[in-house]
């Protein structure tokens, strides 16, 4: 199946979240991202980290190349479909409004066409969400100020309204199937959809992040204000990391190792979990930040990078990954390992791998001495093989004539 940012399926194959880190022509390579996420746990960290050299690591093996250039100045925002002739991406083009549109992949060229009717007016460009194997969700993504009620779906053939869209303002989604689609709204209120209806239950914590392992084998993290290893006198708090597990009738509290900076305190701290996948039922990670308010003290500590790790019992750190794989979050799993943030890859044996690209033509208007970044906002495994598809811009810093190109690449796999 194909990936997207918010977070997608993950039961078997993980799909991916929105993609930090930056991908420049010089070789200091990833994607886009960023926050505090310190007190409050309710966006993506930033998850740039050491690079230190590694025995383990290994260069040139994984290389994304241009599927498609589009031929206006803008980027690709998502990426997702059904079988490898029928791949969808949305777009934005800069032409003074930020236009949003769709494109479609037929097996044997793209072609633009427009947001279908069905999803009504939306102020930014939408998102897909994989629904089983044979639908696609579209989902508006408005200002906030209320709920989104008009979601389209595509089941291979044309674009309909989804008649029983999710209620309310909706967060992290998550569907094995029509019949199972788990979703936040707010910050400790979960939703399910068993085919006939939404039931809404209670979560224990404010939670930003789910994962399906299973029917009744369902996982969300965040952050918590109470209990053990808040309190720090005088009316404040250290908000702690937090998960909780449904298991078919209740959501209940899972304990979760705590986070804290050695003494002195740096001002305002706070940690949370922010991202969390399940592999399988026994191998469920997590992955957060333990951070402060910057620029208040000096001798500040660096931000901590949590990494857990549940073995079927209990949640255990992780072990560091080498070289640039370190303090970096999956954004997708193939049958050799890891996708990480930053465009890195961790294989199943312990190798960090770096993503390579290519810069653009020199027809597209790129000079060959211009500094080229390529953002990936999301990746996604093309339905019904191996291979793998990511969506977002390559940005042409030169002089006179700056510009960003839209572009979907393909991973091409080289020897070891």
């Amino acid at each position: 199946m194909l990936v997207s940012s918010g977070n997608r399926t993950r039961g078997g194959a993980v799909t991916a979240v929105v993609l930090a880190g930056l991908l420049t022509a010089s070789g200091c390579d990833g994607v886009h991202g960023s926050t505090d996420p310190a007190a409050t746990a309710s966006a993506h960290a930033s998850l740039s980290g050491p690079t230190d050299s590694s025995s383990k690591v290994s260069t040139g093996t994984l290389t994304w190349e241009f599927e498609h250039i589009a031929d206006f100045s803008g980027k690709f925002e998502d990426v997702a479909g059904l079988a490898a002739d029928d791949i969808w991406a949305v777009a934005t083009e800069n032409d003074g409004r930020a236009t949003a549109h769709l494109l479609h992949y037929d097996g044997k060229s793209w072609k633009q066409e427009s947001l279908p009717d069905a999803l009504g007016e939306s102020l930014y460009a939408p998102r897909f969400e994989e629904v089983g194997e044979g639908e696609l969700w579209l989902r508006p993504q408005n200002d906030g100020s209320g709920s989104d009620e008009n979601w389209a779906r595509w089941d291979g053939t044309r674009w309909s309204a989804v008649p029983n869209p999710p209620p309310g303002k909706v967060g992290d989604f998550e569907a094995t199937g029509p019949d199972d689609i788990w979703t936040l709204v707010g910050e400790q209120s979960a939703q399910h959809w068993d085919g006939s209806r939404w039931s809404a239950t209670r979560l224990p914590f404010g939670m930003v992040d789910l994962a399906v392992a299973g029917p009744k084998d369902v996982w969300a993290v965040g952050g918590r204000d109470t209990g053990p290893g808040t309190e720090l006198g005088g009316g404040e708090r250290y908000s702690q990391p937090a998960s909780a597990h449904w298991d078919g009738a209740s959501w209940k509290p899972v304990d979760t190792p705590q986070a804290r900076f050695d003494e002195p305190l740096p001002p305002e701290p706070g940690a949370g979990l922010l991202h969390v996948f399940a592999f399988a039922g026994d191998d469920v990670r997590a992955y957060g930040s333990n951070s402060f308010n910057h620029g208040e003290v000096d001798n500040e500590p660096a931000d901590e990078f949590i990494q857990l790790r549940w073995d079927g019992s209990k949640w255990a750190e992780q072990d560091p990954a080498p070289g640039g794989c370190d303090w970096r979050t999956p954004v997708g799993r193939d049958g050799n390992g890891l996708f990480l943030d930053g465009n890195w890859h961790l294989t199943d044996d312990g190798r960090c791998v770096k993503i390579g690209r290519h810069r653009l033509p020199t027809s597209t208007g790129a000079g060959k001495g211009s500094h080229q970044s390529l953002w990936l906002k999301e990746i996604h495994q093309v339905p019904g093989t191996d291979e793998w598809l990511g969506a977002g811009q390559v940005e042409v810093n030169q002089s006179g004539d700056p510009f960003s190109a839209p572009v979907v690449v393909r991973l091409k796999r080289g020897a070891a």
